[in-house]
């Protein structure tokens, strides 16, 4: 431990004044067996550091084969190594110049024990979550309905809130909000994902129900209908239909729910193009509009994300292509894009790289950084920057 009189003759060696600096010295030594390995850094932005004094967790998410990545309650983040040339030492208890009180009449000495040291940090940066993982495991074991009487359910593959929280790279308020998104639902205290058919049969009764009641599609009644479909369906599935497809309000007393008309439409137009490598644009436009309830108007702009037109073949055609499919990964969605299609427009191509986007980053950005731009025919179109194997 260095003394007072070590102290003032090392600040006369390297030609300092005392009285220059604060009367308050720190001497530094290491403790028994510090180690580097002892410690990891980690950089907060303010938001984060609020988080932690607030007592909230970050947990950091990945299986063996994945990059790691750090999540709040809502957001999450990459987790990268950064090196610094300095020597960042841990050192707690340690006061900085502006915790010092300088009413000191002399310097006096404090010693002071570092705890670790570290040259290298994580550094955190806000992406999007790996959500494609979510539907591929709950496709395991997707539910079909009821079992049928004397037939076992199959009980394998099944995975509750915390078995996802545990296998999904994202946030719990992310990974809730993807669940509504794929329709997925609690069943027996697991979230299962609907067999595409049975969602489609469940839509079906109650598109056929409205027609067959006249009932307007902005105002379903739930009682009515759990009623009218319980001897088809469970009660929990025909609302759990309702809840996807439509807005649940209340009125006099009663549940209502207002179908959208959009993601209506949408669904039966997946169950058109389901079985289809191509549809004939014009058939299928016909036999979309027959299928949806009175009322309802078909549009190919509720198509977007789910199936590509092609204007360029004679007659022109449609056929299924649905963003949730495609990589997720930046670079490799650009190549299946490309190898799928030499040129694309920019209204066409939109859709299936929209959810690549950062924090305030464009669709324009990435086409610029990703694609080369031409003209064909008076029209702007985009193709890879590199060969694409097809």
């Amino acid at each position: 431990m260095r003394t007072l009189e070590e102290v003032q003759a090392t600040l006369e060696i390297a030609k300092l004044k005392e009285e220059d600096l604060l009367s308050t010295v720190h001497c530094l030594s290491f403790g028994d067996n510090v180690s580097s390995s002892d410690y990891c850094l980690m950089e907060l932005d303010e938001t984060l550091c609020k988080l932690i004094e607030a007592g909230e967790s970050l947990v950091i998410r990945g299986d063996k084969d994945e990059r790691a990545v750090l999540c709040s309650s809502d957001k999450t983040y990459d987790l990268k190594i950064a090196d610094t040339s300095n020597l960042l030492l841990l050192v707690p208890g340690c006061r900085t110049p502006d915790q010092l009180a300088d009413d000191q009449d002399s310097t006096h000495v404090e010693h002071t024990q570092i705890w670790g040291f570290c040259n290298s940090y994580w550094e955190l940066r806000k992406q999007r979550p790996k959500l494609k993982k979510l539907k591929k495991l709950l496709m395991e074991n997707p539910y079909e309905g009821p079992a049928i009487r004397g037939q076992e359910e199959n009980t394998e593959n099944r995975y509750t809130m915390e078995d996802l929280l545990e296998r999904i790279q994202a946030s719990e308020e992310e990974l809730k909000t993807h669940l509504e998104t794929i329709h997925a639902c609690p069943i027996d205290g697991y979230w299962r994902v609907l067999d595409f058919d049975y969602e489609m049969k469940l839509l079906g009764h109650v598109a056929q129900l409205v027609d067959s009641e006249s009932w307007s599609f902005n105002k379903v009644p739930l009682h009515t209908s759990l009623e009218e479909l319980a001897p088809l369906e469970p009660r929990e599935m025909i609302e759990h239909c309702l809840n996807c497809y439509g807005k649940r309000y209340a009125e006099s007393g009663e549940v209502f729910y207002a179908l959208h008309e959009d993601s209506v439409c949408r669904g039966l137009a997946l169950m058109l193009l389901q079985n289809a490598v191509k549809f004939n644009l014009k058939e299928f436009q016909d036999v979309w509009q027959q299928s949806v309830p009175e009322g309802m108007s078909t549009r190919l702009e509720q198509l977007k994300g789910v199936a590509l037109v092609d204007r360029t073949s004679r007659p022109e055609t449609i056929s299924l292509l649905r963003v949730e499919d495609l990589p997720e990964d930046t670079v490799e969605r650009f190549n299946h894009l490309f190898s799928l299609r030499e040129k694309w427009t920019e209204d066409d191509i939109t859709p299936y790289i929209q959810d690549l986007c950062g924090e305030k980053q464009t669709t324009g950005a990435l086409l610029t950084k990703y694609a080369r731009s031409s003209m064909q025919n008076g029209v702007k179109v985009f193709n890879s920057r590199r060969p694409v194997a097809t």
